[in-house]
């Protein structure tokens, strides 16, 4: 485990910007107590291993704050991003000693961490914790199966699209905000890192967001910050039936 600095950033979960989309969604009063008494927080900067595959798996967490990716290393040295890390989504798996990939902090990151033997104790216990684990973990496997789908039959054009709503529209609901024409957000991931996760060349990737731009798809403010003028317009490049998928 790479050792990151503590938070004092945020100290209560009454006042927690994912208290109603985390693992602590559905905890009472009583339940959110326990879970005060074995969390803290840590803090890691963009660029900095969080875990490493095969490491003692210490602690479980929820993202508080920026994103971070998961993704394994082959022995030939090529990296693939098997999942995007963003605000109130879970990291580990109560029950295993090990941790199974790779986690990289892309942004700067905050963690509301858990140690995992007393999170464990608490699942077997508190049936509100247990039943919202298995509720988003059921969700992580939907949007999984649609990630299957974007990979194997998608354009370039339409895999970015599709990350582009899902990130914009996560960022929205986590902040409160209408998911509307105008929608703003930061994007949290480099060119070169969106590549990884799509399967696309950064050359790609830059082209692709390039013709958005061009297109009236997408307006850029410097490197990261992208605005959506018309989302039903964004949404039919998606390749979608449907409104783009979960939104979890």
């Amino acid at each position: 485990m790479t050792l990151a600095s503590n938070s004092s950033e945020f100290t209560s979960c009454s006042d927690c910007n994912i208290r109603y989309r985390a693992v602590c969604a559905t905890c009472d009063a009583d339940e959110l107590r326990k879970l005060e008494d074995i969390k803290y927080y840590r803090t890691f900067d963009a660029g900095q291993q969080i875990m490493f595959e095969g490491d003692d798996m210490h602690f479980v967490a929820s993202v508080v704050s920026g994103a971070a990716r998961l993704s394994r290393t082959l022995p030939d040295g090529r990296l693939q991003m098997l999942g995007l890390l963003l605000p109130s989504d879970f990291i580990g798996r109560p029950g295993r000693d090990r941790v199974m990939y790779d986690v990289e902090a892309i942004q700067k990151v905050t963690l509301c961490c858990f140690r995992r033997k007393p999170f464990e104790q608490l699942v077997e216990t508190t049936p509100h914790i247990g039943q919202r684990l298995l509720a988003m973990s059921l969700d992580e496997l939907d949007v999984a199966r649609e990630w299957m789908m974007l990979l194997g039959r998608k354009t370039a054009r339409e895999k970015i699209t599709c990350l582009l709503s899902l990130i914009g529209r996560r960022t929205a609901s986590l902040h409160l905000q209408p998911i509307a024409d105008g929608l703003s957000f930061e994007m949290p991931m480099s060119r070169e890192a969106m590549g990884d996760y799509l399967g696309l060349t950064i050359e790609t990737v830059s082209r692709q967001m390039t013709a958005l731009r061009k297109d009236g798809i997408i307006e850029l403010e410097g490197s990261r910050t992208i605005t959506i003028p018309d989302l039903a317009v964004l949404m039919a490049e998606t390749g979608d039936d449907t409104d783009g998928g979960l939104l979890v």
